[in-house]
């Protein structure tokens, strides 16, 4: 199974979780938000489902996919350090046009 680095990795995954972030939508909608085929919007879509940062429900006869933010706590608990670094960075830089 691939890490959920893995898998952000690629921008049409990136791009996908961005517009399941506004809303839920239908395969159909990501393919006319994206410039990807319906059956490349549809491999996306389950590796990201296989991750579990997307779910998808049932609405009559089409698939509503929508963003499961859960597994993004690991991303951010792997930012965490790198933000305090950068926080350190501006806040010397700060001090030093102060100065």
């Amino acid at each position: 199974m691939s890490s959920l680095f893995d898998v952000l990795v690629d921008p049409s995954r990136r791009a996908i979780l961005d517009l399941l972030r506004e809303r839920e939508r239908s395969v159909g909608e990501l393919v006319g938000e994206l410039e990807l085929s319906q059956p490349g919007v549809s491999k996306h879509l389950r590796v990201l489902r296989d991750a579990g940062l997307v779910s998808v429900r049932v609405d009559a006869q089409r698939r509503v996919y929508g963003l499961d933010p859960k597994p993004l706590v690991e991303v951010d608990m792997w930012l965490a350090p790198y933000r305090r670094y950068w926080a350190d960075r501006l806040d010397d830089l700060e001090r030093s046009l102060d100065a």
